[in-house]
């Protein structure tokens, strides 16, 4: 793994952390913020190796012949993501779809080479 995306993983958990830290305590934060931080490395792999997306929603996509792990993996991401753009749209006033939008941006700016991830117009690209 190069230094390059030993410290992408580190930024999307520090991200993820400072998310957490803006919502309220009724989500858990503990235990999604671990869960999410333990899944980091694995979807990372299935994102390098252009089995799984970053969509415009702010929701991870299965791309490619992903096996059951890699579907589970992604199900169970998203349902944590959707309670914490939940949460904070509670906070902020905004809606979970603008939150979503917003992360989706974020993580789009952020991705890595050969990632996929789907623009606001909903078309498919890799980085």
């Amino acid at each position: 793994m190069t230094a390059f995306r030993r410290n992408a993983i580190g930024l999307l958990a520090l991200n993820v952390a400072a998310l957490l830290l803006l919502i309220s305590p009724a989500v858990q934060a503990g235990s999604v913020k671990e869960r999410m931080k333990a899944r980091a490395p694995a979807i990372l792999k299935l994102k390098t190796q252009g089995l799984v997306g970053e969509n415009n929603q702010g929701y991870l996509e299965v791309r490619g012949a992903a096996d059951g792990n890699a579907a589970s993996l992604v199900k169970a991401e998203n349902e944590d993501r959707r309670m914490v753009y939940k949460a904070i749209a509670a906070k902020t006033g905004g809606s979970v779809e603008q939150v979503g939008q917003r992360a989706a941006a974020q993580r789009a700016e952020r991705a890595g080479g050969g990632e996929w991830v789907q623009t606001p117009g909903g078309e498919w690209n890799r980085k």
